[in-house]
């Protein structure tokens, strides 16, 4: 078993008077590997300027997560078929909706990769359906959330 961790630090301006919720959601992300990452809420979520739109926020690091970790699998399991990689590239998209149960959730997400294969290496429309859904299969992240995760990769 392997553990990951991250910290996560906030702290309230010195003038913000907090219960009226006029405070900065800014805060970092500090993982085990010594990345800092600057976070905030979405402003979609929170208003500007409570909300940084430059900073990441957890539903779109969640989306990320998933992606990076689908990425990681295909380039695994594309090694190990043979296939040579040249560039991966993912514009994937999460929708936040509302669930059957009445709460906001991360209810979709829709994978988008797009593949390029070494000059001459070129798999079937099936072959890369297969290699996608058995990258997905194996996806850590995607196993252990309850969201609907969709690959929809491009051709």
């Amino acid at each position: 078993m392997a553990q990951h961790s991250s910290t996560i630090l906030w702290q309230r301006d010195d003038n913000a008077a907090f219960t009226d919720h006029r405070y900065s959601r800014r805060h970092t992300w500090r993982f085990d590997g010594g990345a800092v990452v600057p976070g905030s809420s979405s402003p979609h979520v929170v208003p500007l300027p409570y909300s940084d739109a430059a900073a990441v926020d957890p539903e779109e690091a969640f989306v990320a997560s998933l992606s990076s970790c689908h990425m990681l699998w295909f380039l695994d399991i594309t090694a190990r078929a043979g296939w040579v990689v040249d560039s991966y590239r993912d514009e994937a998209i999460g929708t936040l909706a509302r669930n059957a149960e009445g709460q906001q959730a991360m209810t979709r997400v829709v994978l988008r990769p797009a593949v390029q294969f070494a000059p001459g290496q070129c798999p079937t429309a099936q072959a890369l359906q297969d290699l996608h859904h058995r990258a997905h299969a194996s996806c850590f992240i995607a196993n252990s959330v309850k969201t609907e995760v969709v690959c929809e990769p491009v051709l």
